[in-house]
């Protein structure tokens, strides 16, 4: 069974920058497809970014230029650097991954992604 285990997150004032992580277990993460979703309080979840196992970097709109996705194969980890951090950034953040290896379906959808980290919450305020 995969496991997803999101850790890094916290309060922060407008500007700052977290770096979330996510330990995956129960599998590697080569050659699947990883990302970050979010939801805010009242808000549906919604795409923040991914890397497809081919290696292919998305963003959404709203976070590209501040936030940056990575990986490590060998530690099987997936990090989201934050910086710039505004208060529409707070949310519960979220890791996921895919049952298939090689697989990059429509990666902006909740429905690509079929494993999920309990999430890790993100305040950014003054």
């Amino acid at each position: 069974q995969v496991q997803l285990i999101e850790s890094g997150g916290g309060l922060m004032q407008p500007g700052g920058s977290l770096r979330l992580s996510c330990a995956a277990s129960g599998r590697t993460i080569n050659s699947y497809s990883v990302g970050w979703f979010r939801q805010a309080p009242g808000k549906e979840r919604e795409f923040v970014s991914a890397i497809v196992w081919s290696g292919t970097i998305y963003y959404a709109d709203s976070v590209k230029g501040r936030f940056t996705i990575s990986r490590d194969n060998i530690k099987n980890f997936v990090y989201l650097q934050m910086n710039s951090l505004k208060p529409e950034d707070t949310a519960v953040y979220y890791c996921v991954t895919t049952r298939r290896p090689y697989y990059s379906g429509v990666h902006y959808t909740t429905g690509m992604w079929d494993y999920w980290g309990q999430g890790t919450q993100v305040t950014v305020s003054s």
